[in-house]
């Protein structure tokens, strides 16, 4: 469904990203990891159409969409999230889900039908009527998947959506990445927590310095003296590996 070619980013003297390049299969869930700053969400801002690549390509669902603006590529079916939620806190929940929806649809009432049935299926139902600047960071964070979603994608771009959240919370985030995928969603997501990664993704890309340093299944990745060395470490090596 996506296949990334040699993508390339500086940014004045500093190589952020250098060469970089996998594929993500339709109706998988794959993962991007690595150290702080290893260029993860420049790679996903540049697959988005956020920043341009200096050089390479990306082709989403047999067309090369390099160049093209966020809209167009939301309109073709990818979309991302982003790593600092910004929910229009002055907005009910269910109108923050509305917006996403707009995307398909120019009708206020399709938009709100689409909005209630989503975030009632992502847990959201009993928030839709309140301040979306009420929830809680859980609550944020689904809010952004859903709101993701009511654009319609068939590509999901997740960064980093259990970041700060506690071992129930992750837990239950998991699950509702398997739903989406389940419901016929393709995901691709950065990630920092690797049990997490172990437990929903079957193919992981590992980037250090701008690079991609080595791919394969979390059990592999997790038994790579690379990966080890740049960025597990033992102890979260052996955990991985425990959850994969």
């Amino acid at each position: 469904m996506l296949e990334v070619r040699g993508l390339t980013k500086s940014f004045g003297g500093l190589r952020a990203v250098s060469s970089v390049g996998f594929d993500v299969a339709a109706g998988s869930i794959t993962a991007l990891i690595g150290p702080n700053g290893a260029g993860k969400t420049t790679v996903f801002a540049m697959i988005a159409g956020f920043i341009p690549p200096d050089a390479g390509s990306v082709c989403f669902a047999g067309t090369d969409i390099t160049g093209w603006r966020p809209d167009r590529i939301a309109a073709a079916g990818m979309v991302r999230t982003f790593q600092v939620m910004q929910p229009f806190a002055g907005l009910s929940v269910m109108e923050n889900i509305r917006v996403g929806a707009f995307l398909r649809t120019g009708n206020a009432r399709a938009a709100e039908a689409v909005a209630r049935a989503l975030g009632t299926r992502m847990g959201l139902g009993p928030f839709l009527d309140r301040p979306a600047g009420a929830l809680t960071v859980a609550g944020r964070k689904r809010l952004e998947v859903t709101r993701a979603l009511a654009t319609g994608p068939s590509l999901l771009l997740l960064d980093e959506v259990m970041a700060g959240l506690n071992p129930a919370e992750i837990n239950e985030i998991v699950a509702l990445i398997r739903t989406v995928r389940d419901g016929g969603v393709t995901i691709l997501l950065i990630e920092h927590i690797m049990q997490a990664v172990a437990a929903l993704a079957e193919q992981v890309h590992v980037l250090a310095e701008g690079t991609l340093i080595v791919s394969g299944t979390p059990r592999e990745i997790a038994a790579d003296a690379r990966v080890i060395e740049a960025y597990l470490g033992r102890g979260a090596a052996e955990r991985m590996t425990r959850h994969a």
